[in-house]
């Protein structure tokens, strides 16, 4: 019993996302598709928080949630702007978020699930890099054939676009987008981002 943890881990620095990082890994889910309020954990307690109503039509087009032990810093605002070429973007001080595709409904998140990473969205809100992973759920029955996100239909690709584009977004008319996406990548970039980010959590928090 000596070694057992017999206490609930914190979400984001006690669940450890597994030696296949980045190929494939353990991430928490905060939302489902059927969400109708924003979730996320928060950080002192690791419980998670009602953050607020999702705003208007807008709900998840996926499962949605972190990778544990990473960080977005230093190393992952570089990679943004060494790939889109500006300057001046930093870090949103976050786990790097990932959306998790299943073929079957999961109705609850604070969850555990191994999900397979197969692209990304490059997104920046204001001058923070706050990368969204795309990833299908490992041994799904329809989405475990896809390998990168060219392979995913061209409707879905642009669903969690306009989902992130538009869920801090108020309909005000001419009112400049408060997020951006200048780049969809694929598998190969997705697993250079979740370096960075394993990377950025070593530098600050050196667990």
């Amino acid at each position: 019993m000596k070694n057992k943890n017999i206490y609930v881990s914190h979400p984001w620095h006690g669940i450890h996302p597994g030696d296949k990082t980045p190929q494939e890994m353990d991430v928490f889910i905060e939302m489902t598709p059927i969400d109708t309020m924003k979730y996320e954990v928060d950080k002192e307690s690791g419980y998670i928080r009602v953050d607020r109503p999702q705003k208007y039509s807008n709900h998840s087009p996926s499962l949605y949630g972190f990778i544990p032990r990473t960080y977005s810093g230093e190393e992952s605002a570089k990679r943004c702007m060494e790939k889109i070429g500006r300057t001046g973007i930093i870090g949103d001080g976050d786990p790097i978020d990932i959306c998790v595709l299943s073929s079957n409904p999961i109705n609850h998140g604070n969850i555990i699930l191994t999900a397979i990473p197969i692209g990304g969205l490059r997104m920046i809100d204001k001058n923070e890099a706050d990368d969204k992973i795309i990833a299908i759920l490992k041994d799904d029955p329809v989405f475990s054939n896809i390998k990168d996100i060219k392979d995913l239909p061209e409707t879905l690709v642009n669903k969690l676009r306009h989902y992130f584009l538009t869920y801090k977004a108020i309909p005000v008319v001419n009112e400049h987008p408060p997020v951006e996406i200048p780049e969809v990548y694929g598998c190969e970039e997705a697993m250079q981002v979740i370096l960075a980010g394993l990377k950025d959590y070593e530098q600050n928090f050196g667990i």
